[in-house]
Order: C-alpha cells, then structure tokens, then sequence
C-alpha cells in the first residue's frame, strides 16, 4: 500500500495537538534551549502521537539552519565516550542537538557516506577527530562546515593532543632527583604513535641524565605483560625505577614486585599513564599522568559552533594532559652493604 502523502501530519499539527506556537514546536525538535520541560514532553508527546517527521532537508535549504551538529567516527573504533561527552555538552550548551555518525571502513564507501551526508542538509556543522578526504569536504562548498581534526587515526589511536609525551621526561627528572639511577620502560604497542612517543622520551631522557636502563621491555598495554617483565628480573635489579605506558601494565608489574617480596616504592618506584579510576586506590597508589579528553571533546566542538556561525575561533587550549603523584614514588630505600665477600675470606 502507497502512503497518502496529502495526509502527513504536519508541524501545525502537532502545534494544534500540543496548544502552542508553530515556532515552539520547532524550537523543541531543533533543541533549542529556553523551552520548559513540561513544554518540551508535550510537543515530543503530539509529534509521537500524530508520528510526525520533520523534513528536515527541506527545513534547511529554505533557513540553512537544522540545529543539529554531527561527530564522525570510524565504524570500527571504540566511541571515546569521554570525549564525545565534552562535545555533546558544548552542542546542548550552544542550543544543537549532538548525533554521533559511525563511517565505514572501506574508503570508497566512506567517501560516498560522506558525501551524502554533507549533501543531505540534515546537519549543519561536521566534527571529525580524524582525517577526512578532502574531495568529500569539497562536495557542496555552500553546504555545512566540516571540521576534521588529527587527535586520532581511523582506529582512534591517538595522534594528536595527546600524542605529547612531555610528562614521561618530567617524571624520569623527579625520580633522578630522589635518587634514583636504574630505569626501566615497559613500552606499549609499537603500531600506537603515543607508545612510540613514550618510549622515545625515556630513552633520550635517560642517556641526557646519563642514568642506567635496563631496557625497554613489553610491547602491550596488557597487565600480563607488566607482570612477565618484573618476574624476569634479577633480584640485583632493585633498587629499580619502572616508566610503565599505561595503569594497566604498571598494575602488573606491582602485581610480580609484591610476589617477589620487593617493597614499593622502597626496592620499586613506578608511574603509568591514563590515570584509571583504580589507580588512586592501589597499594601503594599509583603515579600517574591524567588526561582530559572532555575539555578535548569541548573545545573542538566550541571550535565546529564558531565556525557554523561564522564567528572567530575560540582561544586554543593547552595543558590536556599532567601528572599526579602519589605514593608510588619515592627515594629508594638504602641498600645493606654486601657482606658476601667478607664471609667467603673470614671461612
């Protein structure tokens, strides 16, 4: 059966349905702000019943104004909800509505899916935390903004912001300056550009104090892998300083030093990164660098708003990232002299 079109339910409808204005009832589905709740519930409650659907195409070639932003992610990443959270309360903030579009892998059908999408004026502004074609950006030079930033690559490995491992060269200074000599690095995956960047701050942080490495062991963010490196050590590699790459390595690697009978951070002083909710609660509690992907997520989106409005763009915003100490470090402990030869000449 063919839908009688001369029926559809329209937004004067639904105004009748719910008792207000045209124009609040538009307010309402653009999510514009300065609307009650109550107003709110009813005008969703009369456009549900009468299921009305708003042309939404059709609305913004005649205004060019939808009131709905977008965020591009590929369809095979893990949503970064932190982040996506900072964008969604800038959009709610500046009165849009936030939709999260998921890409597909294939660069062809991504291409085509973005060109629908930018021609489909649905949306007014596009945010991208990774990179776009350019010729999908170009398809409608009047239709809506697209913003593609470089924080991650197409499998949100981040390659941007948080890239800066600035933090792993602070925390090796502050460990030399308790006392510490011996250093070792529990890497992360090397096809992760932020576990290269970590990794190739603490070997040039090391050879400029002239401090003494171990190596640089690992290759995983795992928790097995932290474990397997401190249970392959020699007893004589304490008192040790451990730059792990991430909370969950640096949990293992606690794990093995407590099993050992190592004390923390007396024979094993250790950092991470990411600074996960359990980290704080270890014992001891974990060291370790904190970064804020909502103020990322806020800012970008701040930075796509300006740009669908046509206004200057906001100040750039520094400092995602910083360390938090905990009990994890410290001066290591002092060593008892070695009294092994003077027994052997005494027998």
């Amino acid at each position: 059966m063919t839908e009688d079109r001369s029926h559809r339910p329209t937004s004067r409808d639904v105004a009748r349905l719910a008792g207000v204005s045209q124009s609040t009832v538009s307010f309402v589905l653009t999510g514009r702000n300065g609307i009650s709740e109550a107003t709110r519930e009813r005008v969703l409650g009369a456009a549900a019943q009468l299921n009305y659907r708003p042309n939404l195409a059709a609305r913004s070639m005649r205004t060019r104004r939808s009131g709905r932003l977008a965020v591009l992610m590929p369809i095979t990443a893990l949503n970064d909800s932190t982040i996506l959270e900072g964008a969604a309360s800038a959009a709610q903030e500046a009165g849009y509505t936030l939709e999260i579009v998921s890409l597909p892998p294939s660069p062809d059908e991504r291409e085509q899916r973005l060109t629908e999408l930018i021609g489909s004026g649905q949306y007014e502004g596009f945010l991208s935390f990774t990179a776009i074609s350019s010729s999908a950006r170009a398809a409608d030079p009047s239709g809506p903004v697209v913003l593609s930033l470089l924080e991650f690559d197409d499998k949100m490995h981040m390659t941007g912001a948080f890239i800066d491992a600035q933090p792993i060269v602070e925390m090796i200074e502050r460990l030399a300056a308790l006392g510490h000599r011996r250093f070792l690095h529990i890497a992360g995956p090397p096809e992760y550009p932020s576990a290269i960047a970590r990794r190739d701050a603490y070997v040039a942080t090391i050879e400029r104090l002239g401090l003494e490495s171990l190596g640089v062991l690992g290759g995983a963010w795992s928790g097995e892998v932290g474990y397997s490196v401190i249970e392959d050590l020699p007893e004589s590699a304490v008192p040790l300083a451990v730059i792990a790459a991430n909370d969950v390595s640096a949990t293992g690697a606690m794990r093995a030093a407590t099993l050992r009978g190592w004390t923390m951070p007396g024979d094993m002083s250790i950092t991470g990164w990411d600074d996960r909710g359990a980290s704080a609660f270890l014992v001891p509690s974990l060291t370790s660098v904190v970064q804020d992907r909502v103020r990322l997520g806020e800012h970008s989106m701040r930075r796509l708003i300006a740009a669908v409005r046509g206004e200057p763009d906001p100040e750039p915003v520094t400092g995602y990232q910083h360390i938090v100490w905990r009990e994890s470090v410290a001066a290591p402990a002092p060593r008892p002299p070695d009294r092994s030869s003077d027994a052997a000449a005494r027998g």
